[in-house]
C-alpha cells in the first residue's frame, strides 16, 4: 500500500490524463456510438467520474452533496447492485447532459475527492481508490480505441494525432524461444496492485514448448490474405468460419486495400501499412486462422507468463488459447465491486501483455485481459507458439 499523497497524485494524474486524451477531439465527435461495443467519449468521462462519486464520496464522506440524482443511471455500466441504467446502445443517444455539464461534473467530483484525501487516510477508502484509478485507466485505453473506431469509421478518415505512437517496428529476425517441460507458478506474486481475477497464485504443468520471439508483422499477414487464408474454410473454427462469411471479412480492421497496395488507419490518418509492423486490430478468430496457417498455434496464457521474460512485449494484447477462467480458490468479493470481473468468467478468451494504448503504472505480466472472439476493435495481435 502506498502513502495517501502518493494516491492523491497517482489519483490527480490519472484525472487528468483522461482529459488530455479527449483535448484534440471536436465536440461532436463526443457522443457518437457507430457499435454497441463504442462508448461515446463523453460516457467514458462521465463513468469514470461516477465510479469515484458512487463507491467512495458516497460512503465515505457525510457532507457529500451529490452532483445531479440522474447521473447514476446515465453513467452506471454494469452494476446490478446499484440500481437501473441506460441500455448499452443507447449511450449514443445521450445528447444530454451536455458535455460541458459533464465536464463541471468531472471537476466537482475530483475537487471533493481531493479534499476527502486529504483529510481521511482510511486504509478500506485508499483500497477502493487504488481500484477506481486502475478502473480509470482501463477506461482510458478503451477511450483511445472508442475514438479511433470513431474516426475511423467517419467516411473522411479524419487524424486523431500527429504525435500518438501506435508501434515500433520490429526488425528482430523471427526465432523459437525454447521452453522446458516442468512446473511454474502463475498469478500475482507482489504487494503492488492487481484486479481480483489475477489471484490465486499457483502452479501449473507445462509440457515442452516454443514461443515466437516477436509479434506477427503486417508483412506476414499479408501472405495469409495472398494465400487465400480468408476463404479457407479448414483453417477456421466453425464459428469464426461462419463470422468471416456472414460479415465479409477479409483483413484486419481499419485495412483498405487501394490501388492494389494496403493501407492503413491509425490514429495519424491514412497511411502506406509497414510491412515491419505487429499486425493489429485482429480478433482471436483470425489469430487462430493464422496459427492454423503458419502450422503452429496461440500460446496458453500460462505459457505466455512462463516465458515472458524472455521476449519484449508492450505494443499489442495477445490473443491466448486459454478461456477466461477463474484461478483456484477465487471468490468474490461482496457487493456491487464483486461484479467488477468475476460475472464475466464465460465465452471470452484471455489476452497477455499490454498495448501502446495501455497507460503508464498499469502493465503488469499477470494482467489478464479478456475479449469475445470476435471483437477486433482493440490493438490485439499474434504471437505464435508449438
Amino acid at each position: 500500500m502506498v502513502s495517501t499523497d502518493t494516491f492523491l497524485d497517482f489519483f490527480i494524474e490519472t484525472r487528468e490524463h483522461t482529459e488530455a486524451i479527449c483535448k484534440p477531439l471536436e465536440i461532436e465527435d463526443y457522443v457518437v456510438q457507430p457499435i454497441i461495443d463504442v462508448s461515446p467519449p463523453k460516457w467514458h468521462l462521465g463513468h469514470t467520474t461516477w465510479f469515484f462519486e458512487e463507491f467512495i464520496l458516497k460512503s465515505y464522506d457525510s457532507s457529500y452533496q451529490i452532483f445531479d440524482e440522474d447521473f447514476s443511471f446515465v453513467f452506471n455500466s454494469y452494476y446490478e447492485t446499484v440500481g437501473k441504467r441506460v441500455v448499452r446502445a443507447d449511450r449514443g443517444n445521450l445528447s444530454r447532459p451536455s458535455v460541458k455539464k459533464v465536464y463541471e461534473y468531472r471537476d466537482y467530483v475530483t475537487k471533493a475527492m481531493i479534499k476527502l484525501l486529504e483529510s481521511d487516510t482510511n486504509r478500506t477508502l485508499l483500497e477502493v481508490l487504488e481500484i477506481g484509478i486502475h478502473h480509470e485507466k482501463q477506461h482510458q485505453e478503451l477511450l483511445l480505441t472508442d475514438i479511433k473506431y470513431i474516426l475511423g469509421n467517419n467516411p473522411l478518415l479524419p487524424k486523431y494525432s500527429d504525435t500518438f505512437i501506435e508501434y515500433s517496428a520490429d526488425k528482430d529476425e523471427q526465432r523459437w524461444l525454447h521452453m522446458k517441460e516442468g512446473i511454474y507458478e502463475i498469478g500475482h506474486n507482489s504487494t503492488d496492485f492487481c484486479f481480483d481475477n489475477e489471484l490465486g497464485r499457483h502452479k501449473v504443468y507445462l509440457h515442452d514448448y516454443q514461443i515466437s520471439n516477436r509479434l506477427v508483422t503486417n508483412a506476414e499477414y499479408i501472405d495469409f490474405i495472398k494465400e487465400d487464408g480468408y476463404k479457407r474454410f479448414d483453417l477456421w473454427h466453425a464459428a469464426g468460419w461462419d463470422w468471416v462469411q456472414q460479415n465479409n471479412v477479409n483483413s484486419p480492421l481499419y485495412w483498405h486495400e487501394i490501388d492494389g497496395k494496403w493501407h492503413y488507419y491509425s490514429l495519424n490518418g491514412l497511411t502506406e501499412i509497414d510491412l515491419n509492423a505487429p499486425v493489429t486490430h485482429i480478433s482471436y478468430f483470425e489469430a487462430f486462422a493464422y496459427a492454423q496457417f503458419k502450422e503452429c498455434r496461440l500460446p496458453t496464457e500460462f505459457e505466455w507468463e512462463a516465458a515472458q521474460h524472455l521476449f519484449k512485449w508492450g505494443q499489442r494484447w495477445e490473443w491466448t488459447e486459454s478461456a477466461y477462467l477463474p484461478y483456484p480458490n477465487y471468490k468474490k468479493v461482496d457487493g456491487a465491486l464483486g461484479e467488477y470481473n468475476g460475472k464475466f468468467m464465460v465465452n471470452q478468451k484471455v489476452l497477455r501483455g499490454s498495448s501502446v494504448a495501455t497507460p503508464n503504472k498499469h502493465a503488469r505480466h499477470t494482467y489478464r485481459n479478456f475479449f469475445q472472439t470476435d471483437l477486433k476493435w482493440q490493438f490485439t495481435g499474434i504471437r505464435l507458439a508449438k
